[in-house]
């Protein structure tokens, strides 16, 4: 099989992806998540999933229908090739917040499967500087049984956590470089 291909990913993601996920990866818009930094087979596992209606998201759904392996893959180096953005910003550090996140992310084992700076590994995403709404939301999800992954880790990962625990979980990893 041919290499991935991040300038083809480039040109493919300039043409379909920087409307939602930013020109850089890093998005700005509310719901939708940065790309830039993550890791190839995280992306390339999304995407089949989307592509295949395993996870459920309309406007995805709809654009990896139909999706050759091959443009999969060359986003996924492309996505994986950019420098990871900084913080969120759009909400200011709150200490406490940021806090009892930092005190809930030891015993739910967050660095087990995403390693001990939350950059991801493998088909494991960076959560470390993702937005903030989108973690509370994909948490969320993932507590409701409502999202579908490789595997039910996530799932369990989070299973009975209180809203004011997602929320201060999502905002401390929101604040890592």
């Amino acid at each position: 099989a041919a290499a991935q291909d991040a300038r083809r990913g480039a040109d493919l993601a300039a043409h379909a992806c920087a409307n939602c996920h930013g020109a850089n990866g890093r998005s700005q818009m509310e719901g939708i998540p940065s790309l830039a930094g993550q890791p190839a087979g995280f992306i390339t596992v999304q995407m089949i999933l989307f592509r295949e209606g395993i996870r459920q998201v309309a406007a995805m759904n709809a654009f990896a229908a139909d999706m050759p392996d091959k443009d999969i893959e060359d986003l996924a180096a492309y996505f994986a090739s950019l420098p990871p953005g900084p913080p969120d910003d759009r909400r200011p550090r709150d200490a406490a917040l940021f806090a009892a996140g930092q005190a809930l992310s030891g015993p739910r084992n967050c660095a087990v499967c995403h390693v001990s700076d939350y950059g991801g590994r493998a088909q494991i995403p960076r959560i470390a500087s993702q937005r903030e709404e989108y973690l509370v939301h994909a948490l969320t999800e993932y507590r409701a049984g409502q999202r579908a992954a490789i595997d039910t880790q996530m799932n369990g990962a989070v299973a009975g956590m209180p809203d004011a625990d997602i929320a201060a979980l999502a905002h401390y990893l929101s604040q890592l470089d």
